[in-house]
Order: structure tokens, then sequence, then C-alpha cells
């Protein structure tokens, strides 16, 4: 699964990378958990549009907010047919950018973070799927989730479920609105090339969404 990423650029830097038609203001961010609101772009009429989304995706039909607590990740073998997640599928996709993310590695001392990264580092995007709520003040709340498949045999030794990395060069087909077939999406995800990723182990102070700063991305000593 994916529980923690970060986003080690600002808004101007995503609006260049992603194509972006629209400002969008955002400050570095070395730990941003469930709940917590980040970019994400999604696919207007006139171009490639950035803003903030709730992370934990809240189908239209949920009681309360309580429920992107359980949505976060969506695995990509059930997505198209889970009912909080298949009319998103269909509909509402998206990128949600990062610069890295953490995988938890059980040990017998406790669980070691690890930050990975494609190589060699920068902007990549997130496969993701965005949907609206209203909460019981009418309140609009847009929130998302990241798509989740297997890790590659070298990550897979840290945890077996990484998010699903998209390509620049997929970024279109993946929020073309007129895509929604959900095995031609499937086909998209199942096609795309394995990532070239890069890991080290961290400090479990990234464990504390309270804890921001560089030194969540520094290396420590490797576990044994």
């Amino acid at each position: 699964m994916c529980g923690r990423y970060n986003l080690i650029a600002d808004g101007n830097a995503l609006v260049d990378f992603f194509d972006l038609i629209n400002r969008l203001h955002w400050e570095p961010r070395y730990n941003i958990a469930p709940s917590q609101m980040a970019p994400v772009v999604v696919a207007g009429r006139d171009g490639r549009h950035g803003g903030l989304m709730r992370w934990g995706l809240i189908p239209h039909w949920a009681r309360d907010e309580k429920f992107g607590y359980r949505t976060i990740n969506a695995r990509v073998e059930t997505v198209a047919d889970k009912p909080a997640y298949r009319a998103a599928f269909r509909r509402r996709r998206c990128l949600v950018p990062a610069t890295g993310f953490y995988e938890w590695q059980p040990r017998p001392q406790g669980k070691q973070p690890w930050h990975v990264r494609p190589q060699p580092g920068g902007l990549f995007a997130m496969a993701g799927l965005w949907e609206r709520w209203r909460n019981p003040a009418g309140e609009e709340v847009l929130s998302y989730t990241i798509l989740v498949t297997d890790a590659p045999p070298r990550l897979a030794a840290i945890h077996d479920r990484m998010p699903v990395i998209l390509p620049r060069d997929r970024y279109q087909a993946w929020l073309d609105p007129r895509q929604r077939d959900p095995q031609g999406l499937q086909r998209l995800l199942a096609e795309l090339p394995p990532p070239a990723l890069e890991a080290w182990p961290v400090s479990t102070r990234v464990n504390s969404p309270a804890h921001e700063g560089p030194e969540l991305i520094e290396p420590v000593a490797a576990p044994e």
C-alpha cells in the first residue's frame, strides 16, 4: 500500500511539470498523510487543472468523511468492480504528484520505514481517482485515492505493494475523459513499464504525521 508520501516541489514546479493551465499554491511537504489536503491533477475541457483534495476517497453515497480512512488506496485488481471506486475509475481519474513515497518493512525490532522513489529522482505522478461528496452542512468535499499494484522483486523485500507510477507519456491516456471502458483502462495499467526504483531506510520520525522536514528522507543505517 501507500500510506505516506512526499511532494518536495512548489506550486510553480507543478504547473511547469504537469502543464497546468491554472496557478497552484503549494509549499514542499515531506510527510503527506491520509485525510490531509494535497495536489491532484485532473483533465478539464481546456487543459489540465491542479487543485488540492483530501486524501482518502469519499464516494457520493458515504454517510460521513470517516469513510475516506479506508480508501486511501485502491487495488488495481479490483478497482473496476469495488462500489467505492468503480464510478470514479470510469469517469474521474487523476494524477497524484509526488517526489517519493514511504513503505514500512516488518522487522523483529519493529517496522522500519524506507523512502522509495523512481530514479533519478524529481517529480513523478501516481495514478489516482477522485470523487465529490457533500457533508451534512452541504459543503462539497473533493477527495482522492492512489492506485496500488504488486511491487517489483527488489521492493517486495520491503513491502509487497506500491503505488502505480505513470510515465509522462501515459498521462494523457490515463486522464482522457473519453476513455470509460474498464477493460481498456485495465489494459493501460497492465502495459505500464516497470519503474526503476531506488530506496533507502529513513528515520522512524516519519511515522508521525506531525513531523516534517528534509531530515525525514535522510538515509539512516540499514537494518541488519
